[in-house]
């Protein structure tokens, strides 16, 4: 009881910027010795092999931001992070799509066959790849909110037609005439994205998946609808009751998602070698190591892009390290295989700490 008579509220939030930086500290604190705990085992597995780690990680550096790599690496980036932000979105709902796959092989064909046959400049392409992958992910909604199919099945299971119906389109309505390859013919020069600095690999990609994030961090953190996704991810039941219409908002997150996916797909095959090449979108794995980054980030928007960063670098200098230092590529995968597993553990250690507290 307060002296006035009243019951005494929580305390409210103080402490100004200092508190906002300790806060900050103590949410990245999980994901910093997740990285540091995996560099180290790494590193136990090199000296294990014989092999010497003061070589090894200047040489992963090496090959993925010097010796004129860092134009490579940027282009990895691109796409990655373009991936990570359409599995974060419905995961701030509490929705997990893994169907960036297929939404990324849709986008991509789908703008391809805008640019050959539309005509025009990039700007109609890319809106129909947006919208190639924001339809087969805003079904999975109504499939979990009508039928109560979970979207990390629904989205799974959609995802290996979508990339079979545009392996088909490539193959045979846009195959280039004259070749037995699984690609289109090479996209009008209009609609291709111009080149950044000189690069061929660097395009106009860059700044507009960079300029798309920051939007979605600030709608995120500054905006009603912000805080509605936020609060459908914490508890479905209260967001219903607090007024939110869940069913629609939980549509519009997957189909955000989907979008940027789609978007992302768009631009890879809008950019070099400006074609769509049957499995070329999935190949690289974009898909699979932005969610390990949203992971790591542990769902929280301003981390992603450092998380990405992270690991598009070792993915990137792998093949300098495997160069210089006779250390495998694939021991890059494993380094990111083992932060994963020790944020998961991280976190399932915390929920129990937190759960014998209360």
């Amino acid at each position: 009881m307060t002296r006035a008579g009243t019951v005494a509220g929580p305390p409210p939030v103080s402490g100004g910027p200092r508190a906002l930086v300790v806060a900050r500290r103590v949410v990245l604190s999980p994901a910093l010795l997740s990285v540091a705990g995996a560099l180290a085992l790494t590193t136990l597995v090199m000296a294990a092999a014989g092999v010497d780690p003061a070589l090894a990680y200047p040489a992963l550096v090496r090959g993925a931001l010097l010796d004129g790599n860092l134009e490579y690496t940027l282009a990895a980036y691109v796409p990655t992070l373009g991936m990570a932000v359409a599995f974060a979105i419905p995961l701030r709902a509490g929705e997990l799509n893994l169907g960036g796959d297929g939404q990324l092989s849709l986008g991509g064909i789908a703008a391809a066959a805008l640019a050959l046959h539309a005509g025009g400049s990039y700007v109609l392409p890319l809106l129909g790849a947006a919208l190639a992958g924001a339809l087969p992910a805003a079904l999975s909604a109504p499939l979990r909110t009508r039928l109560g199919i979970p979207a990390i099945v629904s989205t799974l299971l959609l995802s290996a037609p979508a990339v079979s119906l545009a392996s088909y389109l490539a193959r045979f309505p846009l195959a280039e005439p004259g070749t037995g390859l699984a690609q289109t013919p090479v996209l009008p020069e209009a609609a291709r994205l111009p080149a950044l600095g000189g690069s061929s690999y660097v395009t106009l990609a860059l700044p507009l998946v960079a300029v798309l994030t920051a939007l979605w961090l600030l709608a995120d953190a500054r905006t009603v609808p912000g805080y509605e996704i936020r609060a459908l991810g914490a508890n479905r039941e209260f967001a219903r009751y607090g007024g939110v219409r869940v069913d629609r908002l939980a549509t519009v997150t997957m189909a955000a998602g989907g979008a940027f996916a789609g978007l992302v797909g768009g631009l890879v095959v809008l950019g070099p070698p400006y074609r769509f090449v049957d499995g070329a979108l999935t190949a690289p794995g974009y898909t699979f190591t932005a969610i390990a980054a949203v992971l790591l980030a542990a769902g929280r928007p301003p981390a992603v892009p450092a998380a990405v960063a992270l690991l598009t670098i070792l993915q990137a200098g792998g093949q300098g390290m495997e160069r210089e230092a006779g250390v495998p590529s694939q021991l890059t995968q494993i380094v990111q295989g083992l932060i994963i597993v020790i944020v998961a553990v991280a976190a399932v250690v915390r929920a129990r700490t937190a759960g014998g507290r209360g």
